[in-house]
């Protein structure tokens, strides 16, 4: 009992930090989707910011250094994509993809000739990486049974952008509904002319939303490679950022929900690592590709169950034309 008790306390365990990434990224392209911008570009945003927070943490030995290089390059990802799509009102998927391409072409190409590791960063030391932090009462409440398991394993035993991307649906969920702010970002998703004819500008507020969503991508991205991981290799996203965008269409573009969707995803990515290597009786081994694939098909069934009862913003991806 008490080892099927402590195999599930390490699954939800896994679940916490396999979650991360999808919540930042989920929230990220919240902010830019309630404004009224399509944002595919997510998975390479934090490509890029995984690299850049890698290759500074490597040279610097600073981790915080590290994830501010990887806030910067995925803001100026997200103002690129901005110009694009605000300003010349080109067409937002495309933009999007562009900035996944050029990610996953790039930072690799940039950590070879810098590097010469073959694409990837070199290992970073425990100072160029966010380490586990141990909160306060660890010592007393850790010798409690069940309590204390759950405490040091759930609760404490985390690096602090764990409980930044906590909090962080939370922070968003404020933003967006107790906020003016909050409020143009809104209408500028569901009524842009409407927001325009208020006297505000739905170019600065879509490009303040691209701006908090560079950040989290940022945040995602540095999480990757220098908390999650100890350096940046080829390809470290994984499709992590349309599992995001899955989570948050899935969430119909609202905090909590897609904060659950966030966590079923990182739940089956959890269970599938643990089912590598099980033998079913008269079936034998589990193929690792079909397990690896569990993720992946849960996202299709979901959205195909849900996608029709979703409701996008109005007015997203359709660019805003100044009425004279």
């Amino acid at each position: 009992m008490y080892e099927f008790f402590d195999l599930t306390l390490s699954v939800f365990a896994s679940t916490i930090r396999l979650a991360i990434p999808l919540i930042l990224a989920a929230m990220a392209g919240m902010m830019s989707e309630r404004s009224g911008i399509v944002n595919v570009g997510l998975e390479g945003k934090m490509l890029m910011a995984a690299f850049a927070a890698a290759a500074t943490a490597a040279v610097t030995n600073d981790a915080w250094v590290g994830l501010a290089a990887g806030i910067m390059v995925s803001v100026l990802l997200s103002l690129l994509h901005g110009v694009a799509c605000i300003t010349y009102n080109g067409n937002q998927v495309v933009s999007g993809m562009a900035i996944n391409i050029l990610a996953a072409g790039l930072a690799p190409t940039l950590a070879n000739a810098w590097f010469n590791r073959g694409g990837q960063t070199p290992m970073l030391s425990a100072d160029g990486r966010h380490t586990a932090i141990h909160l306060p009462g660890i010592e007393t409440v850790g010798d409690i049974p069940v309590i204390g398991d759950v405490y040091r394993l759930l609760i404490s035993g985390h690096n602090m952008l764990v409980y930044i991307a906590i909090l962080t649906p939370f922070i968003v969920a404020w933003i967006l509904y107790a906020t003016r702010f909050g409020l143009r970002l809104r209408a500028a998703g569901e009524n842009p002319h409407a927001l325009d004819t208020a006297g505000v500008s739905v170019s600065s507020i879509r490009y303040r939303a691209q701006i908090g969503c560079g950040i989290l991508c940022g945040i995602a991205g540095a999480y990757l490679a220098t908390a999650q991981s100890a350096a940046f290799s080829q390809n470290m996203t994984a499709g992590r950022g349309y599992l995001a965008l899955a989570a948050l269409i899935f969430g119909r573009w609202r905090p909590k929900p897609t904060l659950l969707a966030c966590f079923l995803f990182a739940f089956t990515d959890a269970v599938q690592i643990r089912l590598q290597g099980t033998v079913i009786p008269g079936i034998g081994i589990i193929p690792v590709q079909m397990i690896q694939a569990l993720p992946y098909l849960l996202t299709i069934l979901l959205l195909a169950g849900f996608i029709g009862k979703s409701e996008a913003p109005k007015a997203i991806g359709l660019p805003f034309v100044k009425d004279r």
